[in-house]
């Protein structure tokens, strides 16, 4: 039996792939088929979830053991097979490929094809560039570091305050009003 896999992403409309694969094959193997499909490394951690009809998450198959408690049931990509959680048309998962900022692809068991078989995975219709794989860290620190920093040397400094040295005799000390009581809420007419 082959599935037939459509992802959508939210950060892009144009954006679509299409994906067959056999329902013996294991998550493991669509993870691989998307990342290629999309061009993105294989150095992230990534989940899927299987979902409801209004896109809540409710069992998650992840790319390594997560779990160590054999109270609690865990499902690994490389040893869980698509024909055990996906038996029919419309189900819905979410492959989430950013864990860190949560960024994922919606996915929905599209076809299913009860006569074919497939030895190995591939994208059959490719609409649309794929959003960037990972918006964490690296590039947040990119973007701080084009940004103008607040005081970089001595003449910034200047720039800011004036030049010459801090005199604490030219602060006016009544300039700050009676501390006493600061914190407490002001009558509503001192307004």
């Amino acid at each position: 039996m082959v599935y037939k896999f459509r992802l959508l992403s939210d950060e892009s409309d144009l954006f679509c792939r299409e994906i067959l694969i056999d329902s013996e094959a294991y998550f493991l193997d669509l993870h691989t088929t998307i990342l290629e499909s999309v061009g993105y490394e294989k150095n992230m951690i990534t989940s899927f979830f299987m979902c409801n009809e209004k896109w809540e998450k409710e069992l998650e198959v992840t790319l390594i053991e997560m779990e160590s408690s054999p109270e609690v049931d865990s499902w690994v990509m490389s040893s869980t097979r698509l024909s055990e959680m996906l038996d029919e048309e419309g189900q819905r998962l979410i492959y989430v490929f950013d864990n860190l900022t949560e960024r994922a692809f919606y996915m929905e068991l599209i076809e299913i094809l009860p006569t074919k078989r497939i030895s190995q995975a591939e994208c059959v219709f490719t609409r649309g560039k794929a959003p960037k794989q990972s918006l964490g860290f690296d590039n947040e620190n990119k973007r701080k570091s084009t940004t103008k920093p607040l005081i970089a040397d001595e003449d910034s400094i200047d720039d800011l305050f004036g030049e010459g040295d801090f005199d604490p005799d030219e602060l006016d000390p009544e300039g700050f009003g009676d501390l006493e009581g600061f914190g407490d809420n002001p009558p509503l007419d001192d307004y």
